[in-house]
């Protein structure tokens, strides 16, 4: 996050031993024969990460629940709503799984007009597979996109990201998330090779200045875990890795570990997201709900609830922890088609704009932080760090 790009398990010691030392080249055996040249070192193209290339900084406030997202469904006076929500940083990754699942409850009903509340990364995976289920849908959302907070997420196909408490994960709860996974993973291979690239896989690279032999271990977490689900569940989707010691690559005397993942550009998927939507006779009304009473004046009588962190102040749910995570956006720059994560910042080559983010040591970083406004100084120093690597490799 073999497994896809995840920091909190590349961090704990990702994989075997690394490789070291340079590599060869053409020699000759003991017994007089040449010895074949080794591959060519991996050439990284350069980044041009500087702080004033910053075009925006955006703060995402993700919607974590320690048990996991809520699916039950529930009657609010005439309206039986289905919810969706509370994914953690699994939304965009989950949203086709876990949609699929909301709109089953939903037409139990028997009605064929719903209503999706929230236009983000589960209301519109909502709102499609109910049109796809037969239904006549409205999405009903005070913000549409680019301005809804899935918007403002990474863009990486992280899965197990923050989804629950490992306490939680419980056998009935891993055997839904693998659902949610396996469901999500196929639907998203459809959208592989369109035009503008809403989906793509890129190479990732977990960078470090010590082998992995040498990394000092962290102390100990008193903190619950999050829970950790890939490999268990799904590690035949995930591509094995491989390592790359000093003289084997671009980026000086350090080590890498490079996996493969999906990456969405957030721009144009979400609006192909919209633009099916609509093509399939979808409505998009503008409206803000403040109490579930408020839902009384729609028209239809089946509502999913897909508002996301929203849905802690809509529904009182105190069960939703908000997880702050702030990006450095910077001019695109299209020759670079690799993700790279090094001292506790990562790095994601979006089409829509380079992404520069903070993530920390571990999964607790921005937790219970519910500030949206911007840190320019935390900006500039995830910007310098991935810069550290070109200039002095």
């Amino acid at each position: 996050m073999q497994r896809s790009f995840d920091r909190r398990r590349l961090l704990a010691g990702a994989g075997a031993a690394l490789l070291v030392g340079a590599l060869d080249g053409c020699g000759i055996t003991g017994l007089g024969s040449k010895r074949s040249p080794g591959p060519a070192p991996l050439q990284l193209q350069p980044i041009r990460a500087s702080t004033d290339r910053i075009t925006r900084i955006t703060v995402c406030t993700r919607p974590f629940r320690a048990q996991g997202p809520r699916l039950d469904a529930e009657t609010v006076g005439s309206k039986f709503i289905v919810h969706n929500y509370g994914h953690g940083g699994s939304g965009w990754s989950l949203s086709w799984g876990s949609s699929s699942i909301a709109v089953q409850k939903a037409m139990t009903s028997g009605q064929r007009d719903i209503a999706v509340i929230g236009c983000g990364a589960l209301g519109l995976t909502s709102a499609l597979l109910a049109q796809r289920s037969g239904a006549r849908v409205v999405i009903y959302a005070k913000e549409l996109p680019p301005n809804v907070r899935s918007s403002l997420a990474t863009g990486l196909w992280t899965p197990d990201s923050r989804i629950c408490l490992d306490e939680n994960a419980t056998p009935a709860f891993k055997q839904l998330w693998e659902q949610m996974a396996r469901t999500s993973f196929q639907t998203y291979q459809s959208f592989l090779g369109l035009a503008a690239t809403p989906v793509e896989f890129i190479d990732s690279y977990f960078v470090s200045d010590e082998p992995n032999s040498a990394r000092r271990r962290r102390e100990p977490d008193p903190r619950p875990p999050f829970a950790d689900l890939q490999s268990e569940l799904i590690g035949d989707l995930i591509p094995k890795s491989v390592e790359f010691g000093p003289g084997s690559h671009s980026l000086g005397q350090r080590y890498l570990h490079r996996n493969s993942l999906m990456m969405f550009n957030l721009t144009q998927y979400a609006r192909l997201l919209m633009t099916d939507f609509i093509a399939a006779g979808g409505k998009i009304e503008i409206a803000e709900f403040r109490t579930p009473d408020d839902f009384a004046k729609l028209r239809e009588k089946t509502l999913i609830n897909a508002t996301g962190f929203g849905a802690r102040a809509l529904f009182g749910d105190e069960s939703v922890t908000p997880v702050r995570g702030q990006l450095a956006r910077v001019i695109p720059q299209p020759e670079v088609n690799y993700g790279l994560f090094y001292k506790g910042v990562s790095f994601v080559p979006r089409r829509d704009g380079l992404v520069f983010q903070a993530v920390g040591d571990n999964d607790y970083y921005g937790f219970n932080d519910d500030t949206a406004v911007a840190d320019r100084a935390e900006a500039e120093r995830a910007v310098n760090t991935i810069a550290g690597l070109f200039n002095a490799a």
